[in-house]
């Protein structure tokens, strides 16, 4: 299916949207954000010219609890496209229950041609303009990172958020630096809170974890983390991809260390054994490992695949190779609709990104909780209420899934989002 993610998410909200059998009013007030934000922004380059940047802060609906959602600095970033994702994150809070609602916002900027101190001036250009304009604070919409920002740029804007109140308000933000107010855990919590819901799906089709082989697409922030979890946790990590390609362990399994080594020394998986296109035989021979790429890895035969990378990483044209008994969607979308359709009909089951990749936003909540109240959770204490969160989502969508006979695990996750909204709605009279 050719399309963009608003087109995909469209698609599988009406399909959810049906199985309730919702009226066109009550899809459209779920859909229409309750307010878009625009402005220019102007920042500061390196050789003193001032340049201007559109800038965008999308707040679908604040019926759970106030707007939640990232941040993107990115060329290609749009209106359409931030609608579509803080709708997404509306119904993920829903789905894990958590007492926030949906937003996103982004800015048309190319990081990878920007220094840190540009890098600074639009983030400060785009909180100040939020913050002046009263968007977003500790009990309105609280932003987090997302493509091209990180903890660095959570920083940025929070001294600039503050600056513009003129008092400190750590609950504005989240994702921030564990020295500012950031929440142990949550660097990996994406990572963690999909293996948890894994863990239990597997548990439920009598699947032990050390018997489990899995491949994973995209060996960045959350596919490394997942990776490593995966093995300490027992289970087989057979290959690992990056977007020059991917690693394939001809031995047992890949032994995940050595794998972020090689991300580490040479910046890809492949780059420790291949220059171009020429690599080193023996080389790879002694690390029992052969070089495949990503879409052999799609085709790899083996238990769980894992897709960490892209959305629309698996579509109409390769989804009939795809041999994975189960997918886990640790992206966003990496899964077409009419992938979706192909999958279902092989009988793989498709571990939906609404709630595999939550923990992320779950542990940013627990990160607000505690700027909110002045406490400081251990590490430990993080991931055991990370569990129990990801544990009562996926139980609560095993519930839905099963009352409603022939709904795959995404609708079903969507319907429980939508039925969680339309209650908080109906309650404050606004349907």
């Amino acid at each position: 299916m050719s399309g963009t993610p608003f087109d995909f998410f469209t698609t599988n909200f009406g399909k959810a949207a049906n199985a309730l059998a919702l009226s066109d009013a009550t899809k459209d007030k779920l859909m229409e954000p309750e307010r878009i934000f625009k402005t220019e922004i102007e920042y500061k380059c390196d050789n003193g010219e001032m340049k201007t940047a559109s800038a965008y802060r999308v707040q679908n609906n604040s019926a759970r609890g106030p707007y939640k959602g990232g941040i993107r600095f990115h060329p290609e970033a749009n209106e359409a496209e931030v609608k579509t994702l803080a709708a997404l994150m509306s119904l993920k809070c829903a789905v894990v229950n958590i007492p926030l609602g949906g937003g996103k916002g982004g800015v048309e900027v190319n990081p990878k041609k920007m220094s840190q101190a540009e890098l600074q001036s639009v983030a400060r250009a785009y909180m100040k303009a939020l913050a002046e304009n009263k968007v977003v604070g500790p009990e309105v919409d609280i932003p987090a990172p997302d493509v091209y920002t990180n903890p660095q740029t959570m920083a940025w804007m929070l001294d600039e958020y503050e600056k513009v109140v003129g008092h400190k308000a750590p609950g504005v933000i989240t994702g921030k630096p564990i020295a500012l107010g950031g929440s142990l855990g949550r660097s990996y919590a994406t990572a963690q809170g999909g293996f948890f819901v894994l863990r239990d799906y597997l548990k439920d089709q009598g699947k032990k974890l050390d018997e489990t082989t899995i491949a994973v697409q995209g060996f960045g922030n959350a596919g490394a983390y997942f990776a490593s979890i995966a093995s300490e946790a027992g289970m087989k990590v057979v290959a690992v991809s990056d977007s020059s390609g991917g690693v394939f362990g001809n031995g047992d399994q890949c032994e995940v260390p050595k794998l972020k080594e090689y991300k580490e020394e040479t910046g890809s998986l492949r780059g420790n054994f291949c220059q171009g296109d020429n690599c080193d035989i023996e080389k790879m021979k002694k690390a029992e490992v052969e070089m495949i790429s990503n879409e052999e890895l799609l085709a790899l035969d083996v238990d769980v695949l894992v897709l960490a990378a892209l959305d629309g990483a698996v579509h109409e044209g390769n989804a009939d190779t795809v041999k994975a008994k189960a997918i886990l969607e640790l992206a966003n979308g990496p899964v077409t609709p009419e992938a979706d359709e192909i999958l279902e009909a092989k009988a793989i089951t498709v571990i939906p990104d609404i709630l595999a990749n939550a923990g992320g936003v779950t542990v940013s909540y627990f990160e607000w909780v505690q700027n909110r109240s002045g406490d400081v959770w251990t590490e430990a204490h993080v991931n055991e209420r990370l569990e129990k969160v990801m544990q009562n989502a996926y139980k609560d969508l095993k519930d839905i899934k099963s009352e409603n006979d022939g709904v795959s695990l995404r609708t079903a996750a969507l319907m429980l989002g939508i039925e969680r909204l339309i209650t908080a709605m109906k309650l404050r009279g606004w349907l």
